[in-house]
């Protein structure tokens, strides 16, 4: 059963495309990181979470879109908050579109950093380019999948932490690696969802492969260890690894899905856009009591 494309305003469809309910997903990361490294509020700062909150998830998202399209016609979830069906007419428009918000953003962002925070900031958006356009489509590359989608989301932070010259340290590095597992849970038991329309239009994936089961039980697994990981930190970090735990909670409960039954996994995946806020604020105030000690 296919979608009829509808053809609502250009910019809303744009905006549609860009995935709204996420762009704080990759802004907080970039924002947060850069913040607590400078202890200061300058133009670099909101540059680059203007950048990471807009122009940057509409290049992940909207190139997605574009290359899906066949894909997306087939799956019952796409169409709205989701993701959006891009009409054919609107591809060439999103990837101008695309390219409009991100080169001015990138080459200020250049001026500002070092080498460095160029190859970082390279690294970030060669991820979200080959994640879904053609050829490279590391997204139809079973568990290249899930590591690039965590890229996407954990280079934000580690641009910020290099943009502002920070220390890494072994604590430091543990919080990443948590992070990294985090946002590989959230990948795989994010595509769990998608199984059926996936293997019908002979897309390849991490859950395709492996099956829905085994994806969600990779993701509880990858969430626990990102709780573990954040045992590890100084304090106040180790009450970060309780915000882990909603999330294998919440991917538990479909432990002995099957691939037939895979699209009810939307249900969690729900609970998981939802859960992402208010882990926010919970990790927004630990940054801050963090802050307070270390003054």
């Amino acid at each position: 059963m296919t979608k009829s494309e509808t053809k609502p305003s250009l910019l809303g469809q744009i905006v549609l495309s860009s995935r709204p309910l996420s762009w704080v997903n990759t802004a907080f990361p970039f924002a947060a990181a850069y913040l607590v490294s400078t202890r200061e509020l300058d133009w670099v700062f909101f540059v680059g979470t203007i950048y990471f909150l807009i122009p940057y998830n509409l290049a992940m998202y909207g190139i997605n879109d574009v290359f899906d399209y066949e894909s997306d016609m087939r799956n019952p979830r796409k169409g709205g908050l989701e993701g959006a069906v891009l009409a054919k007419s609107m591809h060439r428009p999103t990837l101008w579109a695309v390219a409009i918000t991100n080169i001015p953003f990138i080459i200020v962002l250049a001026l500002a950093g070092s080498p460095l925070s160029w190859l970082v900031l390279a690294i970030s958006l060669f991820a979200v380019y080959a994640y879904s356009a053609p050829v490279l489509r590391f997204k139809e590359r079973p568990f290249v999948d899930s590591l690039t989608s965590s890229t996407h989301f954990v280079s934000p932070a580690v641009y910020g932490l290099v943009l502002a010259g920070a220390v890494f340290t072994p604590q430091l590095w543990l919080i990443l690696a948590a992070f990294f597992a985090w946002g590989i849970a959230s990948h795989a038991f994010g595509a769990v969802q998608d199984v059926v329309a996936d293997r019908e239009a002979d897309i390849s994936s991490t859950a395709t492969v492996i099956g829905a089961r085994a994806t969600v039980r990779l993701a509880v697994i990858s969430y626990v260890v990102a709780g573990i990981l954040l045992l590890f930190t100084t304090w106040p970090g180790p009450l970060a690894s309780v915000l882990t735990l909603p999330y294998a909670i919440v991917c538990a409960r479909f432990w002995n899905i099957t691939d037939a039954a895979a699209e009810t996994a939307n249900r969690g995946w729900r609970r998981f856009l939802l859960l992402n806020f208010i882990t926010g604020f919970f990790v927004t105030m630990l940054i801050i009591w963090w802050w307070s000690l270390t003054q």
